[in-house]
């Protein structure tokens, strides 16, 4: 039965006609990231509503501390879906199993770890994330219920993203999505029911996330996922361990440059403009994560079309499914960046109705807007890479958005020109990361056979 069904999926994956096979992976994938976008938006909608701009600030200071929780379970979880995809590709499910069982144990014990620590060091840490002295017993309410939860949060990131390397999209979806939309029906009970202010918006976090590990886990206990998740799987090779962390680094570099870059930014933006301006900045950036989730959950679908048909030397495939996804994601990054753009206004407003927050937020937004369009082809490109397992390649690209480019121009930009330094210097960094990708694209596709191998 389970070699049937591996044949099913493998047929389907090197197959099922590009464009069709994109869509379906990643209309879920989509839906998934969606979803978790908006119940970080509901968050920051709610706390917005308790107003004070400290309160709405430690939102954005806190989302820097999930965005580490989540650095580290896609680091496994890309990682060793990366692996996965390709042993599959290959026909080999019992490496895929192992590689999978070491992953899901991983990322428990790393989320334990990072739980632990967190607690241990709560004041220093938000402090170290960019809370001012305003914002800090807010977002030490908000951040302590995250890190209780950050077992299930990593492990919860690692599942997902291996049931997506198999295919799966659509199961990881139920788990994500679920969990998302309980948080925004938790969130007014909690915040505002049950009286408990910005505690409340973190036990919804965390109980929703609680709710999405159970589901994601359920997939692999139920026999929905042709992966076995089990102790005695795990990897007594310490090297084999290396290759997911070396795989996963990319997603690694991203997201944990995402969490310095939003620290960065709360910190600049404090010292440019006070409280306004991180509740300004972090609503943008809350905007900006729903906007880029589109792209992102379309390169995610992607992904295991290129791992599955590169692991079985499908390379006309890999081809065709580059060029449609990225035609497919420059088409939606058109369209949802020039809604955002005309809705700015309104957009910010909906979060933090404060006259000088709504002026610091439509400008940062809509310059951001225009830089979306060349987002595709560096997502494409970066998720590319890791896909196909050269990890060295895809790290220098995921690193260069929030990291190389963009730490060095937040901090020079608004030593030279104020806030306005902290407005644009994300657009710039869009601008340098697009010109980086395109040339390794060039000589990744001269250099890739044209004939598939036998």
């Amino acid at each position: 039965m389970a070699a049937r069904t591996a044949d099913a999926q493998f047929i389907r994956m090197t197959q099922t006609p590009i464009p069709k096979l994109i869509v379906t992976l990643s209309a879920p994938t989509v839906a998934s990231m969606l979803v978790s976008s908006i119940y970080n938006l509901a968050d920051t909608f709610f706390v917005g509503q308790l107003g004070t701009n400290s309160a709405s600030g430690a939102v954005g200071v806190v989302f820097s501390l999930m965005a580490v929780l989540q650095a580290f379970g896609f680091m496994i979880g890309m990682g060793s879906g990366s692996i996965i995809s390709r042993f599959l590709g290959a026909r080999q499910p019992q490496d895929a199993n192992r590689f999978a069982s070491t992953a899901f144990f991983a990322s428990l014990a790393c989320g334990g770890l990072l739980g632990a620590g967190g607690l241990v060091f709560l004041e220093p840490l938000m402090r170290l994330l960019g809370a001012t002295e305003t914002i800090l017993p807010y977002a030490c309410d908000y951040g302590r219920y995250i890190l209780l939860a950050a077992p299930l949060m990593c492990s919860s990131f690692t599942m997902n993203n291996i049931l997506r390397y198999e295919g799966k999209a659509s199961y990881a979806m139920i788990g994500l999505t679920t969990g998302g939309l309980l948080n925004i029906a938790l969130d007014p009970v909690f915040i505002f029911g049950l009286g408990l202010g910005i505690a409340g918006a973190a036990i919804a976090t965390a109980l929703s996330q609680c709710v999405s590990f159970c589901l994601l886990l359920a997939m692999f206990l139920t026999g929905k996922s042709q992966l076995r998740l089990s102790a005695r799987l795990i990897t007594r090779r310490p090297e084999e361990l290396g290759r997911i962390l070396a795989c996963g680094l990319p997603s690694f570099a991203r997201q944990a440059l995402a969490s310095a870059a939003t620290a960065l930014l709360n910190w600049q933006a404090g010292q440019c403009g006070g409280d306004a301006a991180v509740a300004a900045m972090s609503v943008v950036g809350r905007i900006f994560m729903f906007v880029f989730s589109v792209m992102l959950g379309i390169g995610q679908g992607f992904q295991p079309v290129a791992g599955y048909n590169y692991g079985a030397g499908k390379f006309a495939r890999l081809r065709q499914a580059f060029r449609f996804t990225l035609l497919l994601g420059q088409g939606c990054m058109c369209v949802v960046a020039l809604g955002t753009f005309v809705a700015a206004p309104w957009l910010i407003q909906a979060f933090r109705d404060d006259p000088q927050v709504i002026e610091i937020g439509v400008l940062a937004c809509r310059l951001q807007c225009c830089a979306m369009l060349l987002v595709p082809a560096s997502t494409c490109a970066n998720m590319l890479f890791q896909s196909i397992g050269q990890s060295k390649a895809a790290t220098f690209l995921s690193s260069l958005r929030q990291g190389l480019y963009y730490m060095p121009l937040m901090l020079a930009l608004p030593l030279a020109v104020g806030l306005p330094g902290v407005q644009v210097a994300q657009p710039l960094a869009d601008v340098l990361t697009f010109c980086t990708s395109v040339p390794f694209l060039i000589h990744f596709f001269r250099s890739l056979p044209r004939a598939d191998r036998e």
